[in-house]
């Protein structure tokens, strides 16, 4: 009889492209670290993994942000996209690639690949066009959308455009699109959103440019065979998902990842991933993406973000001053992980000093100086986290039974991508681990003693697992200090 060996299950996970028309802010630092968790946490699960980030470097947004810095926009956006790059060391992600859509040999051979089997497939073709385009959302924009005569997102008044553009047929996969997202074949999480992107397609889709003139726009990917025309933006951008699996070269790597199981994106570019981008990918006969996990907006202290308000947040200020863990808790606990949340400096400091200096800070402190006075032999990491199997001593088992609840509970809230909430249950672990030195006093020569220790460097094990996708440097802290039984404070008070 012979015995098939199961094949590995696969993960692939990506955010969206930042545009390099500013820095990165901490809107787009939630994003990466909301998909950094989910990476990691299948990774945990024995999942072959692939994340993939990057940057959208096209387009008239980037262009006129490269010529107000008085830049050319090759030289203005590849500073740019080094901050991106340069971010992903410092909020500590695993990302596996970062790709950029200016670069020709990766990515301009999918993106013209797709082109010609969009045209090929009768779903591409050219017309005299004139509309309103709003360069901040890099889209033509219907008078109907308008507030005020200004666009709805970045309340600007759009410019009217009158050029032969290349259209893409649309409205031809409206049917299609709709059955995917209402049979959740396509989860759109969370549901507001779906609601939202139903109703825009029952309204009934229309087919949209494409392209623009080379003349008016030359910041972008020539069409195949019409070098007057710029591929559309999106048209270049979006195709960044299967051009870093390498479709164009048809790669192995293609066939083992495609489709996505999830795409992280804001809610302001929702539209082109659940309606364009499927829209292509049914047009090439391509499996669509799982998931469309959609975060809000962060605010500044109630206000909208904005240089000229003087109170956009910085990233690397933020880890600078309280470093990596410190800034992915804040933003992972504090901020709803499908709706809009605010930040101010003293709501982070008060997250700080009570969830990560008195809370898991404290009790690591707390078991581990246990373990170094009363001398606690731990095993060695990486073997089954079973209480009996470490410490010889038979499991607490109202211990054991909470342990248990809790990862159930954890497991749960990460499986429908509730993170605040996955964290919300280590949290009230390390409360019940508070209690329970409160009461039993484990300082204190008694039967009990020894059990409590063990039963406390049990659960401190846990949570440092547990924690291991949101916190990583802190996880492998905890684990150190359990192995060495020196303790070293994990954040310590602000004042």
């Amino acid at each position: 009889m012979s015995i098939t060996k199961s094949k590995k299950k696969k993960f692939y996970i990506t955010s969206s492209l930042a545009y390099t028309n500013a820095p990165p802010h901490i809107g787009f630092a939630q994003e990466l670290i909301q998909a950094d968790v989910l990476a990691r946490h299948h990774r945990l699960l024995n999942e072959e993994t692939f994340f993939l980030t990057g940057t959208d470097e096209h387009g008239q947004k980037n262009l006129k942000a490269a010529e107000k810095a008085g830049k050319n926009p090759k030289e203005f956006t590849d500073e740019i996209s080094d901050k991106f790059r340069k971010l992903t060391n410092v909020l500590n992600l695993s990302n596996d690639d970062f790709i950029r859509t200016t670069n020709q040999k990766r990515h301009w051979p999918t993106v013209k690949k797709v082109w010609l089997e969009l045209k090929e497939n009768n779903d591409i073709y050219k017309k005299k066009y004139k509309g309103f385009y709003c360069v901040g959302c890099e889209a033509f924009i219907t008078e109907k959308d308008l507030v005020s005569g200004k666009c709805p997102i970045h309340k600007k008044r759009p410019e009217v455009i009158e050029e032969e553009n290349y259209f893409f047929k649309l409205s031809k996969y409206s049917k299609k699109i709709k059955e995917a997202i209402e049979k959740d074949k396509v989860r759109i999480i969370p549901q507001t959103r779906k609601n939202e992107i139903l109703s825009f397609v029952k309204q009934g889709l229309k087919n949209i440019s494409f392209s623009r003139s080379r003349q008016n726009l030359k910041w972008g990917i020539p069409v195949p065979k019409d070098n007057s025309q710029t591929i559309y933006v999106w048209s270049d951008a979006l195709v960044n998902y299967v051009s870093a699996l390498g479709y164009a070269q048809n790669n192995e790597k293609f066939k083992k990842f495609w489709p996505a199981d999830v795409h992280c994106i804001g809610k302001d570019i929702i539209r082109f991933h659940a309606i364009i981008w499927l829209a292509i990918l049914l047009s090439l006969k391509l499996k669509l993406p799982k998931v469309v996990l959609v975060h809000g907006f962060i605010t500044s202290e109630g206000q909208k973000m904005s240089k000229s308000l003087g109170n956009v947040v910085d990233p690397f200020v933020l880890v600078e001053k309280y470093g990596t863990d410190a800034v992915r808790y804040f933003l992972l606990r504090e901020i709803s992980p499908t709706e809009d949340g605010d930040f101010t400096y003293e709501k982070f400091e008060q997250r700080y000093n009570s969830d990560l200096a008195s809370g898991l800070g404290n009790l690591t402190a707390r078991v581990i100086t246990l373990a170094e006075i009363f001398n606690f032999q731990l095993q060695p990491y990486g073997e089954s986290p079973s209480a009996s199997a470490i410490f010889n001593k038979t499991p607490n088992t109202n211990f054991q039974r909470i342990i248990d609840k809790t990862r159930k509970n954890y497991r749960k809230s990460l499986d429908d991508f509730k993170f605040n909430e996955a964290l919300r249950e280590i949290w009230k672990l390390i409360s019940f681990c508070d209690r329970t030195i409160e009461k039993e006093r484990p300082w204190e020569k008694s039967e009990r003693q020894s059990l409590v220790i063990s039963e406390l460097l049990f659960a401190l094990r846990n949570i440092a697992e547990m924690l291991e996708p949101f916190l990583p440097e802190t996880s492998e802290k905890i684990l150190k200090q359990m192995k060495t039984k020196k303790s070293k404070p994990l954040f310590p008070r602000l004042k």
